[in-house]
């Protein structure tokens, strides 16, 4: 058994080079949305395919973006108090509150409208599953 301060300093070790390839692929995965435009206002998934035909690999990359939304509890309470909303309040948040997007884009343009004050949306980090599959088929 390894004594801790010979296991300590493999931590501390391991753990410097974990922050340096998170770090790599995260300048690799900038480069990617750069290479695909991807903007800071997109919220979908995206799949694409790249053929590395020497080493005859299939590279499928999917990219998912999404918005982060935050709500101001306070004022998404006080804006349906003022407007007689209130019974949009447990449709469109969760109390913690958060932004129910599938009722969000359901309702009308109005009542969106008015509660957006309440909202602030902000670019989340894309997300990435990046696989090879042999092309020899």
């Amino acid at each position: 058994m390894k004594p801790l301060q010979k296991l300590s300093a493999e931590w501390i070790e391991a753990k410097n080079a974990e922050k340096e390839a998170i770090e790599k692929r995260r300048l690799i995965e900038d480069e990617i949305v750069r290479i695909l435009e991807i903007q800071d206002t997109d919220e979908r998934s995206r799949r694409l395919e790249a053929l590395d035909k020497e080493a005859k690999n299939l590279y499928v990359v999917k990219v998912t973006c999404r918005i982060n939304r935050k709500v101001d509890g306070d004022l998404a309470q006080e804006i349906a108090a003022e407007n007689g909303l209130e019974g949009y309040l447990t449709l469109l948040f969760r109390w913690k509150p958060e932004l129910s997007m599938s009722a969000w884009d359901a309702v009308g343009d109005n009542v969106k409208q008015l509660f957006s004050r309440a909202i602030t949306a902000t670019p989340g980090r894309p997300s990435f599953n990046i696989t090879m599959e042999n092309s020899n088929g």
